[in-house]
């Protein structure tokens, strides 16, 4: 398999998590699972459960922990309440079944709330595939372009600003990091996947690869100054809701426009996390805020 593309910032494109798998446990109500049953489970039917370590500066490409739901075979049989139901290891990155190469992962790390449910490389996952994963918090980029100092702008996505490159090129950039103010993990909605890897044999565990991408919507204005999107974060009484495969797509763009901002932290953040080489508690840190240009708050 051919080394995997540089890993560039994009929305959303960084976030922290540090809870172990008891903490998770605990947060999300699913029930623990034993040493044996995870040894009895092949990684072609589910994802696996590798024990991860705090990372403070997720990116794309890395395993990180996803809390799944029932298994879409399952789904309606009565065997299991709705709700979470197990932890499980993803790789960030989705890549879909049909693919030729994993490294497409690399350009599926967001999905676009507003087109999920039709786009080739997601409408499968999003209909029967859908995850939580868990996030301390999320970390995003405002723009402080060179040729206008003193000034602000949102930062932008690739997808729908034909500028992006050119913007961000000709910026310095402001990081922020963006939870819940009394500290619960914020549960990014995502979407799961897996694919073969026809270079192995069949019997082979390392044939199978499980991804997921975090799915993303437009910005709210407490959130705009910041940058133009924002991942949904699903709320906890629509937990259930979004891991169900049998869900309505109703209740799902129901879910994908729900994001409790209102509970949001929002802290800028020291440049450092600007590198994935840097990873430690100290990246979630609040810095001295810069006071915005027009006003005496960012927003």
């Amino acid at each position: 398999m051919s080394a995997p593309p540089p890993r560039l910032i994009a929305m959303c494109g960084r976030y922290a998590q540090a809870r172990n798998q008891h903490e998770l446990q605990s947060a999300f109500g699913f029930p623990e699972i034993g040493a044996a049953e995870r040894e009895s489970e092949g990684t072609r039917a589910w994802p696996p459960l590798e024990e991860l370590q705090p990372d403070y500066n997720v990116a794309p490409g890395k395993s990180v922990y996803a809390v799944l739901g029932t298994p879409p075979g399952e789904a309606g049989q009565g065997e299991r309440q709705a709700g979470p139901q197990a932890l499980r290891t993803l790789r960030w990155g989705l890549v879909p079944s049909w693919a030729k190469d994993a490294n497409i992962g690399y350009k599926m790390i967001n999905a676009r709330s507003e087109t999920v449910a039709e786009k080739p490389a997601f409408r499968a996952a999003f209909a029967r595939r859908r995850c939580l994963l868990p996030a301390d918090a999320y970390y995003e980029w405002q723009l402080l372009p060179e040729q206008a100092p003193g000034t602000t702008e949102p930062g932008t996505s690739p997808v729908t600003d034909p500028e992006h490159k050119r913007r961000k090129a000709k910026a310095k950039k402001r990081p922020y990091a963006i939870g819940y103010a009394d500290g619960s993990p914020l549960a990014l909605a995502g979407l799961f996947e897996r694919w073969r890897d026809p270079q192995r044999a069949e019997d082979d565990p390392g044939a199978w690869l499980w991804s997921c991408t975090v799915v993303t919507t437009e910005a709210a204005p407490e959130l705009s100054g910041i940058h133009e999107r924002m991942p949904v974060v699903v709320p906890r009484d629509d937990w259930a809701t979004w891991l169900d495969p049998a869900a309505e797509l109703a209740d799902l763009k129901h879910v994908m426009a729900s994001t409790p901002v209102r509970d949001f932290a929002i802290h800028q953040v020291s440049t450092a996390v600007n590198s994935v080489r840097n990873n430690g508690s100290e990246l979630l840190r609040p810095v001295a805020e810069e006071p915005s240009p027009e006003s005496d708050t960012l927003f």
